[in-house]
């Protein structure tokens, strides 16, 4: 849990708790549904659970959001609603979790985000489960005219069944830096991002890293649409290192606009022997090696001091 002392929103099971902050409302999101007619039309009916955050004015702290479970066989359904109003600039940190390994729950996560004109948006979410549960997430991101977003969604510890889903929808110049990084072990994952260049000049990069250990399928699938004349990119990569495991990525692009550039890059193998072999002759054993070329590949700056001197985890596979 990030910053226990400052959560703005957290729901252990099914009950919620609230912390309010200035310049931003937050509520329940069946609250909010029966307050605010307008959020109506994104919430669609009303919801059983989740928040509800409105950000007026720029903030100076992050918004903190923690769903948990800690009890066993806990079914949990939340609809989240986040809404940034014009030229503010808002971070959100989040984590969906189970607090055991052995809570056999079940959550369902459908999260809406509006981020209006010349906002700005940083979000980073985190899951990590345990290998019993099953979870389906999905988020839609909503970019106005001149609006920015970097999404950063990470799930270092699988359930049993894991479904990711994201659509981005980009208007005239609105900016989104999208990545997504699983490391999976026995349990199976399909994960959706379509991201639709919908205005003039807009821009979106889409980043996919995925591992595979042992007993895991993982199935991927990216989608980057230009219906006006845009700019985008995909990267889909892959390390397969179980027995019995299996990647599949899929890279598409639609282009609608001859004025549009997409581009992607895919990639899907095995550790470097090369690299091992570097890292064991430096005194690392063969897991500690392995571990910290993930660590690397996932994109997180690690170091450790082996006999006096310093490795790091920005290792090229």
């Amino acid at each position: 849990m990030k910053n226990a002392k400052h959560v703005n929103y957290t729901q252990i099971d099914n009950e919620s708790r609230i912390t309010e902050e200035e310049d931003v409302i937050i509520l329940t999101s069946p609250d909010a549904y029966e307050r605010f007619s307008w959020s109506r039309k994104y919430f669609l009916k009303k919801p059983e659970a989740g928040y509800f955050i409105w950000a007026k004015k720029s903030l100076m702290s992050p918004l903190i959001t923690n769903i948990l479970i800690c009890s066993q066989y806990v079914t949990q359904n939340s609809t989240n609603l986040v809404v940034v109003e014009e030229n503010v600039k808002a971070k959100m940190y989040s984590t969906c979790a189970a607090q055991r390994g052995n809570l056999f729950g079940k959550h369902i996560g459908d999260t809406k985000i509006i981020v209006k004109k010349n906002a700005r948006l940083e979000i980073s979410h985190s899951h990590s489960w345990g290998k019993d549960d099953t979870v389906d997430s999905s988020m839609e991101l909503i970019l106005k005219e001149g609006a920015e977003a970097s999404l950063s969604q990470k799930c270092r510890r699988v359930p049993r069944k894991l479904r990711l889903e994201n659509r981005n929808y980009l208007d005239e110049r609105a900016s989104l830096n999208y990545a997504v990084t699983v490391l999976a072990e026995q349990g199976k994952i399909d994960m959706y991002d379509d991201t639709y260049l919908n205005g003039r000049k807009a821009n979106g990069i889409s980043r996919v890293k995925m591992i595979a250990r042992e007993n895991t399928q993982i199935n991927a699938q990216s989608r980057m649409f230009a219906n006006k004349a845009s700019t985008g990119h995909l990267d889909c990569m892959g390390l397969l290192l179980g027995d019995e495991s299996s990647i599949v990525a899929i890279p598409e692009l639609i282009n609608r606009d001859k004025e549009a550039s997409l581009t992607h890059e895919a990639s899907v193998g095995k550790i470097s022997d090369e690299v091992l072999n570097y890292l064991r002759s430096r005194g690392l054993t063969e897991d500690q090696a392995i571990d910290l070329i993930i660590t690397g590949f996932l994109g997180e700056e690690e170091k450790i001091v082996v006999e006096g001197a310093v490795i790091s985890s920005k290792v090229n596979m």
